[in-house]
């Protein structure tokens, strides 16, 4: 083992200690103005010629370098990372992939220059893009032209960081990228925030700019009237948008898009299918439940994030009932991310250093750039083909007298001396003559000397061209224009961000709740439930749809409740405001636009609801008629805390077959049996009972039969009476069916729990009643599928029989409600 040294190192004889006193303010100021300088020129800050950071730079150049084109297959980004840190970038690979990512998220860019295979984010960063492991990527479309003709000395090339490789300083650019697709950074000392813009706008400026280099700024925001977004959205006042094209400073605001749709049957809801830029669903959502929860926020039911890939952002606002859309909109936009400022500042490298642009200023430093990358373009492609001429001339001349070149390379000791015999023979130079003898024979043929002749003509021709367009400034500005032009027309699309000059004043102008004005409730025999905007009764219409006739309607306020009655003797509460209104017509609306009582209700397989009812003291209260033949009158007294009370006390087998509220209690109840029997006796002779109490006998009833109908009826209105008889109980259009319309005031009081009076006398075949009802005239009647059913002439026999129907009827009302 060996041991180690414990000699320790002796200073020579004419060693000198030198010791240097350095003022320590002096370092950090020197030391701190490198680093800042290094941040700002080496990653924060984009060059304003191609729009980008150094990191964004040399990841487009090494795709570019790596054959990654738009028509090729995809290769993992994590080669792609790879390549560009090994080679041009001597820093960390996360900020290489978090820079390749957000070329690729359309989200992000206006015109993205990655195009991406896999999971690349989500807006806002709510879902982060996968690892670079799993993703991929090539070059965009648009990619292409920001590094197309850089292999003909367009751009200056620089050293990278260790000096084996070399990289652009800047990239051809034959588009306006800054202003494009904008930039961020944030330096030391200074940052950067430019949005987006429209190619198609930026590059019309461009062109107006080429032609008119004093234009104005009014002039080019012609061209130019604001961002645009890649998110859509819209900007509310442009005041400072002119100041940051004018000094290169400002802010605008930015609206979410939102439209108001029913988003249910019963609700109303805030649809957003656009956000501010940079603000992700997710960071609203969150937003507004932080405030519905401090209770900051009213009016939100529910808040949904429906968007997906295949139809985009989709956010649903639901609306509570009885708050306007409109006024909870204007709390949102005051209180969450769905209104954003973006403060403008545009600093940007100019020859390497840091300046404030406006949008002249950028788009003159864009076309200087491009305006002597055209002419390094021009000048190397004329260069080229100045030598390609050079060369074909020397073998037209060579051919001319092919023999005797052949002679001499023959009868030439080596090929140096043949090189100089057919120079000085011919008066070639030495390129051409070496060209000559590289020439394989079976080029010197009469064909190829034609098409040396075509290509010298040619070659002639574009240098030429050229050279006009390198020694006339007029021509170098148009080739520019057309070259922008076509840019355009291939990948200019529609604005996407809307431009409002002013949104109003940010305070509260709708009041946040509807008001509790008066309206009236509606039952439709199809069991349709809505509310109207007026608490005047419709008279003269009772159909409301094709398919519907109201069968109850009582009056409310937009904010009350009413009850609803059920075939099972249950009282359930209807709030007002969650029923959906029906437009504000002249003509009486269709209840179409009505709900589903299941919508509001939860009621039993064999249950329905009878009628409508306020729930007020003052009334009357309701009159009820069950199957068995019982009638109650049920006391008005309804405890607000109860969402469901039982206003009757039925028997086993027993419900209620009819149900009505009182206007005034000198109505007469009216019983209508299975028998063909009808009693009519007044609502005072049945005294009104408390909630649990089972009512007391209202009609007589024979064996087997049973109430079909019960109501009220105002004995000073021009009533009518209509039955309907059949057979086993049914009416889907069984022969023999008939029905019998008569007036209300044939038929005699008689006391209560009698028996009646015989209402329709049976034909043959007939044995029953399967339909019956007592009303206000003139009567309705409609088929199951909606189609009206003429009704007969008056009868004025009371026990007559009646006359075939025309189809069978399936539900009768009055045309007064």
């Amino acid at each position: 083992m060996a041991r180690r040294s414990t000699k320790t190192t002796q200073p020579d004889d004419d060693y000198e200690e030198r010791i240097l006193d350095i003022d320590v303010v002096d370092e950090m100021q020197g030391s701190f103005l490198e680093y800042a300088y290094s941040v700002i020129y080496s990653r924060a800050l984009p060059d304003a010629r191609d729009g980008m950071k150094p990191v964004h730079r040399r990841i487009v150049y090494q795709m570019n370098e790596m054959g990654l084109r738009p028509d090729r297959g995809f290769v993992k980004c994590a080669r792609v990372v790879g390549e560009v840190m090994g080679k041009l970038h001597p820093h960390g690979d996360a900020s290489i992939y978090d820079a390749l990512v957000r070329m690729a998220q359309p989200f992000s860019m206006r015109l993205p220059l990655v195009d991406g295979h896999g999971n690349f984010g989500s807006l806002g960063n709510d879902d982060p893009p996968a690892a670079m492991r799993y993703t991929e990527c090539r070059m965009a479309d648009a990619t292409s032209l920001m590094t197309e003709s850089i292999d003909e000395d367009t751009v200056d090339f620089a050293p990278n960081y260790d000096g084996q490789e070399r990289e652009p300083v800047t990239l051809p650019a034959a588009y306006p990228n800054l202003l494009v697709n904008g930039a961020s950074g944030i330096a030391v000392g200074m940052a950067t925030n430019m949005p987006p813009h429209n190619l198609g706008e930026v590059i019309a400026a461009a062109r107006h700019l080429i032609r008119h280099p004093n234009a104005d700024l009014e002039t080019l925001m012609r061209y130019v009237p604001g961002p645009d977004l890649p998110t859509g959205g819209r900007i509310v006042g442009l005041a400072g948008i002119k100041d940051a094209y004018a000094t290169g400073r400002g802010s605008f605001r930015i609206r979410a898009t939102v439209a108001v749709e029913n988003v249910t049957a019963r609700r109303k809801g805030l649809v957003v299918t656009e956000l501010p830029f940079t603000v992700g669903p997710e960071k609203v959502v969150a937003k507004i439940k932080d405030l519905v929860g401090a209770k900051k926020l009213q009016g939100i039911a529910d808040v949904k994030d429906l968007t997906d890939r295949a139809h985009g952002l989709r956010l649903v606002i639901e609306i509570k009932n009885g708050f306007v859309p409109e006024a909870v909109l204007e709390q949102l936009y005051k209180l969450t991310p769905m209104e954003e400022s973006f403060g403008i500042n545009n600093v940007a490298l100019v020859d390497g250093q840091p300046l404030t642009l406006g949008l002249k200023e950028l788009l003159e430093v864009y076309l200087d750039h491009r305006f002597d990358v055209v002419r390094r373009r021009s000048e190397f492609r004329r260069g080229k083909k100045r030598d390609r001429l050079h060369l074909v001339e020397g073998l037209l001349v060579a051919l001319v007298d092919i023999d005797e070149v052949i002679r001499l390379i023959r009868s030439s000791e080596n090929s140096a001396q043949a090189k100089e015999r057919l120079m000085e023979r011919f008066s070639l130079s030495e390129t051409q003559t070496q060209y000559i003898l590289d020439t394989p024979l079976r080029r010197l043929t009469k064909f190829d000397r034609i098409e040396l002749e075509s290509e010298r003509d040619r070659l002639t021709g574009e240098i030429a061209e050229l050279t006009r367009i390198l020694e006339s400034d007029a021509e170098l500005r148009k080739l520019v224009s057309s070259e922008l032009a076509a840019v355009a027309k291939k990948f200019g699309t529609d604005r996407r961000t809307v431009l409002l000059e002013s949104a109003g004043a940010p305070v509260m102008t709708t009041a946040l709740q509807v008001a509790d004005d008066p309206c009236r409730v509606l039952l439709s025999s199809t069991g349709l439930l809505a509310r109207t905007v007026t608490a005047e009764p419709f008279a003269g219409g009772g159909r409301r749809a094709r398919h519907d006739v109201i069968v109850s309607e009582v009056a409310a306020t937009q904010r009350g409740e009413v009850g609803a009655v059920t075939s099972a003797g249950r009282l359930l509460r209807l709030s007002v405001i969650d029923l959906p209104q029906l437009p504000d017509t002249a003509a009486a609306p269709t209840l179409s636009g009505g709900a589903q009582i299941s919508e509001f209700l939860s009621l039993e397989p064999d249950e329905t609801v009878v009628c409508l009812t306020t729930l007020a003291d003052a009334s009357p209260g309701l009159a009820l008629g069950t199957r068995l033949g019982v009638v109650k009158r049920v006391v008005p007294d309804y405890p607000a805390n109860k969402e469901e009370l039982e206003v009757i006390s039925l028997r086993e087998g027993d419900r209620i077959v009819g149900a009505v509220e009182l206007r005034t209690g000198d109505e007469d109840l009216v019983f209508i049996t299975s028998e063909a029997q009808l009693l009519r006796f007044p609502a005072a002779q049945v005294r009104p009972q408390g909630r649990p109490a089972g009512g007391m006998a209202g009609v007589k009833l024979g064996a087997d039969a049973e109430v079909i109908s019960f109501t009220a009826v105002d004995p000073a209105a021009d009533a009518v009476v209509f039955t309907v008889a059949g057979a086993g109980g049914t009416l889907d259009g069984a022969a023999g069916t008939s029905a019998k319309l008569t007036p209300f005031d044939q038929y005699p009081r008689k006391g209560r729990a009698t028996g009646g009076v015989r209402c329709q006398r049976f034909l043959r075949g007939e044995d029953r009643l399967v339909l019956a009802w007592a009303g206000a005239a003139p009567a309705l009647a409609a088929q199951k599928t909606g189609a009206p059913v003429e009704l007969p002439e008056r009868d004025p026999r009371r026990d007559g029989s009646g006359a075939p129907l025309s189809a069978p009827v399936a539900v009768v009302a009055s045309a007064v409600v």
